[in-house]
């Protein structure tokens, strides 16, 4: 058995994707045309043999439920292994006490019947691969209470706003929590995820209801950093957080560089997913594909260039994708340019003959939307 169990982390009120977290938690959003953010935890845990886990859902979580299912399909030990499922009463966006505390004070019981030492705790809106069971050794190994994971970027000046930073001694001690707000471009981004234990993670649960009800657990970990031995440990590889529109349009593009893909995609590190068994894309005469990511089911007629399709779709002839994200189960009909878009699941582009959007900007088409 496994030494911790594993916990999937909502993003609370501070993290809001405008437009597409109208329909789904982040966990939900699609990631490069055939995946879920979710997938990413959750495959780093079970490759960790961490094969309990708890997955909490934010506001909307039909989609996020129906692609969880039973877990099976994340290679979760199947006689002692458990996906569960964990809901919180509230669910309001930008609500001020819609924080992860919140989630986990309504399930403590749930917590409370763990059999496993540690937790270790990862976030549904960060992708990334890491070896949770190096992770823990290294936690055991140098004593701390808690060990918190961290990248250094050097744009936070502009990227990761909101996501919150840690700031460390020489012996990388972490001496304090605080929030991005892009006033310096150097900055060890916090990626949500901390290794503890059980017994400690309920305290401080307690400890932060107890003095505020708006109070999130990186808050309550930032207050407890005087008290507690509290370390940091640095993250090498691909990291993105979806933050916002433009983070999830970029965290998707930057797949298209194959030196990022061969960074999270390992061969000794697989990320599961739902599967569909639909037939392989089917690319007409007419089609002219170049630097994209196409994933199974569709059929491409027109030309898609630097951009990435989701499951099922239909790109008509005439056709240019330039820069774009179409996600899954979506058609583009006749002579129609789209540049710098995000064209949501189930959408229809069929009477408007031109969308470009800036790429620093770049535009949406909602959910099931016919344009």
């Amino acid at each position: 058995m496994a030494k911790a169990f594993g916990i999937v982390n909502t993003s609370g009120n501070h993290i809001w994707v405008e437009g597409m977290q109208d329909y789904r938690p982040i966990g939900a959003f699609s990631f490069l045309g055939r995946y879920r953010i979710t997938d990413f935890p959750i495959s780093n845990m079970s490759n960790s043999d961490i094969d309990r886990i708890q997955v909490y859902a934010g506001s909307n979580p039909r989609s996020l439920i129906e692609h969880l299912g039973s877990g099976r399909h994340y290679n979760i030990n199947s006689k002692r292994g458990k996906l569960q499922i964990l809901f919180a009463e509230s669910q309001a966006k930008n609500d001020i006490y819609n924080t992860d505390i919140a989630a986990f004070w309504e399930n403590l019981d749930s917590i409370q019947k763990m059999k496993e030492e540690y937790v270790v705790i990862a976030p549904n809106h960060m992708i990334y691969v890491m070896s949770f069971r190096k992770l823990l050794k290294e936690h055991e190994k140098s004593g701390a209470d808690i060990t918190l994971l961290y990248h250094s970027v050097d744009n936070a000046n502009t990227d990761y706003l909101n996501c919150n930073y840690l700031t460390l001694n020489r012996q990388n001690g972490v001496l304090s929590v605080s929030t991005n707000r892009g006033t310096e471009p150097n900055r060890d981004i916090f990626m949500d995820t901390y290794v503890m234990k059980k017994d400690l993670f309920i305290e401080l649960i307690q400890r932060a209801r107890a003095l505020s009800s708006m109070y999130t657990l990186a808050q309550i970990v930032n207050i407890q950093c005087e008290e507690l031995d509290i370390r940091g440990y640095k993250h090498e590889g691909y990291f993105a957080a979806v933050t916002n529109f433009k983070s999830y349009y970029d965290a998707n593009m930057k797949m298209i560089d194959y030196e990022n893909t061969k960074e999270l995609f390992l061969p000794e590190w697989p990320i599961y997913t739902r599967t569909n068994d639909s037939c392989p894309t089917q690319y007409c005469e007419t089609a002219n594909v170049k630097g994209s990511v196409v994933s199974n089911g569709c059929v491409i007629e027109g030309t898609v260039e630097n951009s990435i399709i989701g499951r099922g779709c239909v790109i008509k002839k005439g056709t240019v994708i330039k820069n774009s994200i179409i996600l899954p189960s979506s058609r583009v009909d006749e002579n129609i340019h789209v540049e710098n878009y995000v064209v949501g699941k189930h959408s229809k582009v069929i009477h408007c003959k031109e969308l470009i959007a800036d790429v620093d900007t770049p535009g949406y088409v909602r959910r099931g939307d016919t344009l």
